[in-house]
């Protein structure tokens, strides 16, 4: 594929931002050529600076689930900018959107809207703390939660460790707040409950964890979770950044039919706009500022382009069958693609729940993140390359899930499905 206007923007950008990006995978270092500059979006396509036309299951990484440029949405979004992008006040679009959240969701009674995922996490486990007194958190490697200081650690040498920083810029007396430990070992979590439960605010987890591939837990693990947080007076956060409103309107909680303390939101719930999210009962909210000590603010927190957005989107999810349709279309789409691949013997699964699905070059099921083999990645760049000269579009990392939009038709899975086999055929080959 022509990327020469890509890269020519990508040689420029480099001059203005540190790798010339402003988030760090979008500059493509996991997989072959510059990244591609998208000019626009219709449906379930991109279009690049080159004008190559995608079939896009990256989806804006998640929170484009009723596809680009979404007619409600732009419609919504536009009569509102019409009117101002931001106030930092109230408005009545707030209430609409918080109200049709609430009414909808058995599983939180009050919440607060910020400005991305990350900052919905960083105050979560703020008020987690405010809320129990405590100060250590356990979180689960494997696990993304943003870039926030106590939760950007991964395990140190031992089995149940505490947290070592994975960036520059954080002091270890941050990441020694946080204790790292595999996901699916119960065992292993109720031993250090014993050893530090008197001095643990929460337990956080991705309940899809879909950051570092595809590990589908066992619902039991998720419900021991549930039942050691009870047994030691833990908050349970469940970060749904990327499975609210994804795989249902409840998220994870409503899929696994489990109550977590906070739940954490991002992605979906902007429709496209940048948009956070973070609730829990009424008497855990009440420790927020203006009521209680915990205090969090944010100058665009609720601004009313992004409620705007966020309402669009929503109204459209709770349409029925929204996300039997959804799941039956990934299903279709990621069979066809398998038994493709079991019928020429290829070594691939593809996991999926709900509208995301994962390529993993392995025929064992994954659940934690150290049974990702690395070189199974150099298999996904040449996935990768192949993709795109033949016009689909991955996130550019082996580690990165898709995802599956309401504006994918049979037809475009079909031809989709055609290309990544042929792909894989190369990958194989």
């Amino acid at each position: 594929m022509n990327r020469e206007k890509s890269q020519a923007l990508f040689d420029e950008a480099k001059q203005y931002f540190p790798g010339g990006v402003n988030s760090p995978v979008r500059a493509f270092k996991s997989v072959s050529g510059p990244p591609l500059f998208i000019k626009r979006g219709e449906g379930c396509r991109i279009y690049d600076e080159d004008d190559n036309e995608l079939i896009d299951f990256c989806c804006s990484w998640g929170p484009l689930i009723l596809g680009h440029n979404n007619a409600p949405i732009r419609e919504l979004v536009t009569e509102t900018v019409a009117k101002g992008t931001s106030f930092g006040t109230p408005t009545k679009l707030g209430n609409e959107l918080g109200k049709l959240i609430l009414d909808n969701n058995r599983f939180i009674e009050k919440m607060r809207f910020v400005s991305s995922g990350t900052e919905a996490v960083m105050s979560a486990i703020r008020l987690a703390r405010g809320a129990t007194g405590r100060n250590k958190v356990i979180k689960f490697e494997g696990c993304y939660h943003g870039h926030v200081d106590a939760l950007l650690v991964k395990a140190g040498s031992g089995l149940a460790t505490f947290g070592e920083s994975t960036s520059a810029g954080i002091p270890d007396s941050f990441a020694k707040e946080t204790l790292v430990l595999p996901l699916n070992e119960p065992d292993l979590l109720e031993q250090t409950l014993q050893k530090h439960g008197d001095d643990i605010a929460c337990i956080i987890i991705e309940p899809i964890p879909a950051n570092n591939g595809l590990l589908l837990q066992d619902k039991s693990f998720l419900e021991c979770l549930r039942l050691k947080c009870y047994k030691y007076g833990i908050l349970l956060i469940f970060d749904e950044v990327i499975s609210g409103f994804r795989v249902g309107f409840e998220g994870a909680a409503g899929y696994y039919d489990i109550q977590p303390d906070i739940i954490t939101y991002g992605k979906i719930i902007g429709g496209g706009m940048p948009v956070g999210a973070y609730g829990a009962s009424h008497e855990i909210m009440a420790n927020i500022a203006p009521e209680g000590p915990v205090y969090q603010a944010g100058t665009l927190s609720a601004n009313p382009v992004a409620m705007a957005a966020g309402y669009a989107a929503m109204q459209q999810l709770l349409a029925p069958d929204f996300y039997s349709n959804m799941a039956e279309k990934t299903d279709y789409f990621t069979n066809k693609i398998q038994a493709y691949a079991d019928e020429r013997g290829y070594t691939l699964t593809m996991p999926h729940i709900g509208s995301i699905f994962w390529v993993a070059f392995t025929k064992n099921r994954i659940t934690r993140a150290d049974e990702i083999e690395a070189a199974s990645m150099e298999q996904f760049k040449v996935l990768h390359h192949e993709l795109l000269e033949s016009g689909v579009y991955l996130g550019p990392s082996g580690y990165e899930v898709g995802f599956v939009s309401a504006a994918h038709t049979r037809a475009d899975l079909d031809l989709a499905a055609e290309r990544i086999c042929g792909a894989l055929d190369v990958v194989f080959g």
